[in-house]
């Protein structure tokens, strides 16, 4: 590898990065379906299951959810239907603004993360058992969450775009 490529190899790899992440977002959906049949849930979708998860203990409104999640490619208020249809979340209205609702774990959908937690930490044990890949894993985070902030600072603070622009 030459100097120059030796340079330019971390900005390629940071382009490549947001693809990367894609397709690990969707090999994790996979490996999420896969387990949910294995435990004998099938009647919700990998999203619907992230949603679950940033639902976590919490008491949140819809509107905070659906900040929070990056349902990409799908429907999050149908998702989010199915969850309450199928007695995973329960939904009720704000106490001081009725056009907002909150959402809630129910024991159902409790007992469906608890059951993923557990195959997580299964998927995890090989890797975490080497001390350098535990390491490894906390500086990608750390790096992922730099990069999350620095994107979304981007969008944030952003000049606003030409009038003539070729985009």
């Amino acid at each position: 590898m030459t100097e120059a490529e030796t340079r330019t190899a971390p900005a390629r790899m940071m382009q490549e990065l947001p693809r990367q992440i894609e397709r690990m977002h969707r090999r994790f959906l996979d490996v999420v379906r896969l387990e949910l049949g294995r435990v004998g849930v099938r009647d919700i979708s990998p999203v619907q299951v992230m949603m679950l998860s940033n639902i976590g203990n919490e008491n949140i409104s819809v509107r905070d959810l659906i900040e929070r999640g990056y349902y990409l490619g799908s429907n999050a208020s149908y998702n989010l239907k199915q969850l309450v249809e199928g007695g995973y979340v329960e939904r009720h209205a704000s106490a001081r603004d009725r056009r907002s609702a909150h959402l809630t774990m129910t024991p159902k959908g409790q007992d469906v993360l608890s059951k993923l937690a557990t195959l997580e930490l299964q998927w995890a044990e090989p890797i975490l058992k080497d001390d350098a890949n535990a390491a490894l894993i906390e500086g990608t985070y750390k790096m992922l969450r730099q990069m999350e902030r620095c994107w979304s600072d981007a969008v944030r603070y952003a000049a606003p775009s030409a009038e003539n622009s070729d985009f």
